[in-house]
């Protein structure tokens, strides 16, 4: 009998397991439309807890043109790790008037916490490389276009 009791606590935890990982991988995205300098970029738009803590994690590649924006509940110090991420990206810190206040690198899978130097409503993330590329600087001011 108590074979038979283990035998269920065990189906339960895989049960409990299981569908805590489905609804993990099942987040979705909204996208958001934001300009820079006169261009603009469409990203993925994390603004719930969710979606902000699943991020970028476990892709294999992002396209050139590809990255998410953050959106925190309110301004504050933000830090992000690269747990689970397997792609290096640039970080831009950006306060809630649309400044960049930062533009960091992050190692794919570092563990070390990268944040904000200053309060920021949001955080945008793109390829290693890619701010600098598109002469996108700390000061520069990103615009909320539209979100969809």
């Amino acid at each position: 009998m108590r074979c038979v009791f283990n035998i269920l606590i065990l189906m339960s935890c895989f049960t409990l397991f299981a569908c805590s990982n489905a609804s993990a991988e099942s987040i979705t995205f909204g996208n958001v439309q934001i300009k820079v300098k006169g261009n603009a970029y469409k990203l993925e738009y994390a603004d719930t807890f969710e979606r902000r803590a699943k991020g970028l994690m476990n892709r294999n590649v992002l396209c050139d043109t590809c990255g998410m924006l953050f959106k925190f509940d309110s301004a504050k110090v933000a830090g992000f790790w690269m747990k689970d991420t397997l792609i290096p990206l640039d970080i831009a810190f950006v306060r809630s008037d649309g400044t960049i206040t930062d533009i960091k690198n992050m190692r794919a899978l570092d563990l070390k916490s990268t944040t904000s130097s200053e309060a920021v409503l949001y955080a945008w993330e793109m390829n290693k490389g890619w701010f600098a590329a598109n002469n996108i600087k700390v000061g520069d001011n990103v615009a909320i276009c539209s979100v969809y």
